[in-house]
């Protein structure tokens, strides 16, 4: 998807119109303390199968939906 850097649009912050520029969101690190990490932890250090599927369940998309985010020039949140 092409898009420009920066454009003009909304904040909703400033409560105006300002230059905004564009930047894709990313994962941070998963922490190991959560309840999913613990389950993961604890079925995978048995013997057997582990609690995995005997196929996968389901694939790959083909194409992802990109999170953007933008960042206001004047007060530097972005939304």
């Amino acid at each position: 998807m092409q898009m420009p850097r920066r454009f003009n649009t909304y904040c909703p912050h400033c409560n105006e119109h300002h230059e905004h520029e564009v930047e894709k969101s990313r994962t941070g690190r998963s922490s190991g303390l959560k309840w999913d990490a613990r389950r993961t932890r604890r079925t995978t250090s048995s013997i057997g199968n582990s609690g995995r599927f005997s196929k996968v369940p389901v694939g790959e998309k083909p194409t992802k939906k990109t999170d953007l985010k933008y960042r206001c020039s004047e007060c530097g949140k972005a939304h």
